[in-house]
Parts: structure tokens; sequence; C-alpha cells
């Protein structure tokens, strides 16, 4: 059985979201999100920087929420099409890997500097700072609005786990950013929000 070890709202989303897309069996263990807890041995042990998620899968673990759904695909997905990406060495999966790259390299990474900066400076953080962050995140959320322009899902027609990637990078962008996104993303951000996948991984 998979597990899942998850706190809500972190990117555990990503890998719940891609089992349910997948019609796997998996379950969601609860991670205590203290400070204290993430910075004990015992934690630690799972992620070796105190993070969420953590996947286990027999004797395999795993920390990294990308890494996660690629493995759940690869592993899971067979068949002659693999579910959930293009054809590997295909254009267009060097497409679906630079944007479920950009996904968290580029858009999560301001955004996680964002809940990072107010963290480690709760009575005085820089408006500076956070304004700076939030404009490198409004950057892609133009870049994907260029992108998306008259298609359904980031690759076109077809739903693949790069759009897993995106939604929750768009998500946490929604909570942490203000201001209204353009009319491309925010139609697009509404399809994902109207999958069960995404539904049940948010509520986990």
């Amino acid at each position: 059985m998979i597990e899942i070890y998850h706190a809500p709202r972190t990117r555990g989303i990503r890998p719940i979201w891609a089992c349910e897309e997948l019609g796997l069996d998996y379950t969601v263990v609860p991670v205590d999100f203290s400070a204290e807890y993430r910075a004990s041995d015992a934690w630690r042990r799972m992620n070796p920087v105190g993070k969420v998620p953590v996947l286990v899968d027999g004797p395999l673990t795993m920390f990294e929420s990308g890494a996660m759904v690629q493995y759940l695909i690869d592993r899971y997905g067979g068949g002659e099409r693999p579910a959930l990406q293009p054809q590997p060495g295909s254009a267009e999966h060097a497409l679906y890997l630079q944007w479920s790259w950009f996904a968290e390299s580029t858009f999560a990474r301001p955004l996680g500097e964002i809940v990072n900066h107010q963290r480690a400076f709760p009575d005085s953080p820089s408006q500076a700072a956070i304004e700076e962050m939030q404009a490198r995140a409004w950057l892609c959320v133009d870049a994907l609005n260029e992108a998306l322009a008259g298609r359904a899902c980031i690759l076109g027609d077809s739903f693949s786990a790069a759009d897993i990637m995106l939604g929750y990078s768009l998500n946490l962008h929604t909570a942490l950013v203000p201001g209204e996104l353009p009319a491309e993303v925010a139609r697009y951000l509404g399809a994902l929000a109207a999958r069960p996948g995404f539904e049940i991984a948010v509520a986990a």
C-alpha cells in the first residue's frame, strides 16, 4: 500500500491527486506540522530537511513531491501510452517536463519564500521582500496565461501530471498573493479545481 505522509495545504496534494487520477490504492498518514515535530529525529529520518510530504511504497521512501508524481506515473501508469504524460522522448514530453519543473522550481519558489519569510520574521516581515516575491509569482502567472490561450490544459486538450504540478502552485498563489487571476489562468484553475482528484487531495 502506498503511504503519503501529508499535512493540509502542503505539496502532498500533488501525489494524492496523482494517485486519484491513476486509480491507485493509497493511504494518507497525517503529519504533525509543528516546527518541533518536523525538526525531530523521527521525522528527519523520513525527510532530512524536515519538510512535507513523504511517500513510502514498500522499501522505497521519497521526499520530493514532483519526483513522487513522476514515480507514480512511471511505476503504475503503464501501457502503450503512459497515463498522465506524453510518450517519453517526444517533443510533447519535453514540454511536459518543462511545465512540471516550472511549476516547482520557478513558480512555487517565490511563493514558498513568502511563507518562509513570514515564518522567520513574524513580527517584522519586510514588505519590500514580500512584494518582490509576489512580483516574481505574477510573472509566472502571466507566462501561464499566454501559454494557455486556446488550450484546455497546459499541453492542449489532454490532462497530464504537468497540470497536477501547476494546479498546486496556482492554488497556492491564490492563497498568498492578492489580485485577480487573468482570464485564461482563472478558467484553467477553475477546471482543475472541478476535478474529483483535486477536490479529494485538497480536502485530505
